[in-house]
């Protein structure tokens, strides 16, 4: 096994104000992702309206590798808590934006490491909830590989939800979740998943979701996603299909929310 550090964050900042290939080469097994240099982000970050004595959100963190199941326990939470307003953020969103790479450059990013995230946004508009202040969420082309000048407001609710594979990686994201919920599931059923999503809606090849999957998705996911697991308060096996699971989950937040309004 490999043992080389991801390349530092100090040295990506010079190789791109240098000009330098942005991207390592992803077929290391400790591979990283080069040249982040400061936050590319056309969304705006909050909507600065008073938010005076408005009481801070649950926030409820759920990691899990890629095709776990994580949008449909927090679709399922969500829909369990009828009585309470809820907020999504899906870090699948916060893509730092390599809009100005060639496209061939693009394919090339190793989409699966904490640094292709810009998580420097999504922290910061996780506090702008929390402060009861509305937030421009910005939407991802997973077509292009580029993020998009349109953006979705989301507003403040009784109930935040955040969802992402590496959500628990952050040190910062992590504090911010007052529940931290990781979905498990096997790698063959993930990966089954995986290719239904990549092939139906993001224009991706069978071949390219593969190779995809075997050089950055499944090394990534032994590397940072797994070991994130012991973040976690709370861990779901089969994902959306465990009933009893979800619904342990939403009695937490119930009993959580009853708490704050008592």
């Amino acid at each position: 096994m490999s043992t080389h550090a991801p390349f530092p964050k100090s040295a990506a900042r010079a190789a791109a104000v240098n000009g330098e290939a942005p991207i390592q080469n992803r077929d290391a097994q400790d591979a990283s992702l080069y040249g982040v240099a400061s936050r590319t982000s056309d969304a705006n970050d909050a909507d600065e309206s008073d938010a005076t004595s408005f009481p801070k959100p649950l926030i409820i963190g759920i990691a899990g590798g890629s095709g776990s199941g994580k949008s449909t326990v927090a679709r399922k939470v969500a829909e369990a808590l009828s009585q309470s307003s809820v907020a999504f953020l899906d870090m699948d969103a916060y893509y730092r934006n390599f809009a100005h790479l060639p496209m061939e450059e693009r394919r090339r990013v190793n989409w699966d490491h904490p640094e292709a995230f810009d998580t420097e946004l999504l922290a910061s508009q996780v506090r702008a909830l929390c402060e009861g202040r509305s937030v421009d969420k910005p939407v991802y082309d997973f077509v292009s590989h580029t993020r998009s000048a349109r953006t979705e407001r989301v507003n403040p609710a009784d109930v935040v939800v955040l969802d992402g594979i590496l959500l628990f990686v952050d040190e910062a994201l992590r504090t911010l979740c007052d529940i931290k919920v990781f979905v498990d599931a096997d790698a063959d059923i993930r990966l089954v998943r995986r290719l239904k999503r990549d092939v139906m809606k993001r224009g991706r090849t069978l071949e390219d979701v593969i190779a995809q999957y075997l050089e950055t998705v499944h090394p990534m996911h032994l590397q940072f996603v797994e070991p994130s697991k012991r973040y976690a308060d709370v861990i779901v096996p089969r994902g959306g299909h465990n009933t009893i699971a979800i619904e342990m989950i939403v009695a937490k937040i119930q009993h959580r929310l009853r708490g704050r309004l008592a």
